[in-house]
């Protein structure tokens, strides 16, 4: 092989000229032969048995050609990309431009990744958000484990706001009940905003035992067009009024609630929890400045294909989360009210940006010269498999070794930046970063404090996840059986028309860049 021609085209493509020389191609003609020959029939051989210059002289000598250039160009190919240490991001054109028995010539247009010129990447300066915990986050955390640690016990007196009525109830429009407008036993919260206004409200002060009529009127933008704008009756009985009682905050609660003997030692594993999370927080919209300053400051033509992969990753992903949901993305679609396109055109510049970060942070890893030493590697799988609860070697199933290595020194690229920049501290509330936020980001960043909300363990490791975590993690969730669908669930699901229409849901999602 031999690399007669380079040159540079626009949009990122470059056009290679490469030469296969006589024994390369010679090889390749003799496996196209072997490859063949039991299909083809000569006078006086047995099938399979002729030999290769007796078929060319009867078939013609190009018989074994096209087989032949399939088998020798991808090979010489990656070759040349090799030698000239380029990185396709897209399949190759290929055409043949000479043949002859001494070989071949064929031209290959590909598009390449763009090497980014960094600009200023160190010594930056961008505001971060001061982690603080107060005694009052840590009571509101406690208060929402207490909660979730709360129990239904039926009283009897009238119902009040925020007791829970078990009910049997029937819709009736102009004296015709209608579909979906009718449930038995149905457990409703009073003052939950659950059902169409004004429902909930005619129950407070109603006793087990009692029939009511419910008058209502539907809301004009109602899901069902036929309902919308109607008043409507609804006959109810009430079974039972439940009122919520919460466990005494104790030590007995912190063992209830957590593996935790005491309910000061509950306390400060939720402020170490909340610490941390927030830090990570602070840290990642802090990163997230000083990435969006690099990123303006380098200079970068991007191909178009790079951001429409990336729009393919960020759809993928978001189709196989929506399906782990039990929601295909065609029904996604269907109930947001949006198309395929558009969902792309939403998630366009959150791809662009991606791919501009990916750039720049390779430009850095190359800058300053950042390894990764193999017992690093293997630390970090180590670390994901006593994470994800499987065997070592399951997790290398899942990444392998190349995407790890590139995985770590993108991390180190990131600590790199955070460590060679300047914070300028600001109290929580005080003012929010000028990072331009992307839908993912801001759903991350939402996300912050949900780990504190969970029963905090005592060991307690945390870091940013990165795309091999994440696809270790998907690893891990194929272990977990499907979820039992509830009996409480499916009388929700009879009792649809009562309720407010569904708000249409908008799903963000943190794609790291990769």
């Amino acid at each position: 092989m031999k690399v007669k021609s380079t040159e540079k085209l626009e949009n990122g493509k470059i056009s290679l000229e490469i030469q296969v020389e006589k024994a390369e191609f010679d090889a390749a003609m003799e496996r196209s032969y072997k490859k063949n020959v039991s299909k083809i029939t000569v006078p006086g051989f047995r099938k399979g048995k002729a030999p290769r210059r007796m078929i060319e002289r009867m078939y013609g000598e190009h018989v074994f050609t096209e087989d032949a250039l399939n088998f020798a160009y991808p090979a010489a190919y990656e070759q040349a990309i090799d030698e000239l240490g380029l990185e396709p991001v897209d399949r190759a054109e290929v055409d043949i431009v000479d043949l002859d028995q001494d070989g071949f010539v064929f031209k290959a247009v590909v598009t390449v990744k763009p090497e980014a010129k960094l600009g200023a990447y160190k010594g930056l300066k961008a505001d971060k958000i001061k982690a603080e915990v107060t005694a009052a986050d840590v009571e509101m955390e406690l208060g929402h484990l207490r909660m979730r640690a709360s129990s239904l016990v039926a009283v009897e007196r009238a119902a009040k706001e925020k007791d829970t009525v078990v009910i049997d109830f029937e819709g009736f429009v102009d004296g015709v009940a209608f579909d979906g407008g009718k449930a038995e036993k149905y457990s409703l919260q009073l003052g939950s905003g659950q059902f169409i206004p004004g429902f909930e409200d005619q129950l407070i002060g109603a006793e087990a035992g009692a029939e009511i009529d419910v008058n209502v009127t539907f809301p004009t933008e109602y899901q069902s067009e036929d309902l919308a704008g109607k008043p409507a009756v609804f006959k109810v009985k009430v079974h039972e009024v439940k009122e919520t009682v919460e466990p005494e905050m104790d030590d007995e609660f912190a063992k209830d609630v957590s593996e935790f003997d005491t309910l000061e030692e509950l306390k400060k594993s939720i402020e170490a929890k909340l610490m941390e999370s927030r830090e990570q927080a602070a840290n990642e919209g802090f990163e997230a400045q000083l990435l969006d300053q690099i990123i303006e400051n380098m200079e970068v033509e991007i191909p178009e294909v790079m951001i429409e992969t990336q729009l393919d990753r960020i759809a993928d992903d978001f189709a196989n989360r929506m399906m782990s949901q039990g929601v295909s993305m065609e029904s996604y679609l269907q109930m947001s009210g949006t198309t395929m396109e558009d969902f792309r055109k939403n998630f366009r510049s959150s791809a662009e940006r991606q791919v501009k970060v990916m750039l720049a942070l390779e430009a850095v890893i190359k800058a300053e010269n950042i390894e990764i030493t193999d017992s690093d590697i293997d630390a970090e799988y180590t670390k994901l498999a006593e994470q994800y609860g499987m065997p070592v070697e399951r997790v290398k199933g899942y990444i392998p070794r190349e995407a790890m290595l590139q995985d770590l020194k993108t991390i180190k690229a990131s600590e790199f930046i955070r460590n060679n920049s300047e914070a300028n501290l600001i109290a929580p509330g005080a003012k929010k970063p000028a990072a331009k936020k992307t839908a993912t980001k801001k759903a991350a960043e939402n996300k912050a404090d949900d780990a504190a909300k969970k029963p905090a363990a005592k060991k307690s490791t945390t870091t940013k996840k990165t795309s091999t975590a994440k696809k270790a993690e998907d690893g891990a969730a194929e272990k977990k059986p499907a979820a039992k669908k509830t009996t409480t669930t499916k009388k929700a699901a009879e009792g649809t028309a009562a309720k407010k229409p569904a708000a249409k849901k908008t799903t963000a999602k943190k794609a790291d860049a990769e």
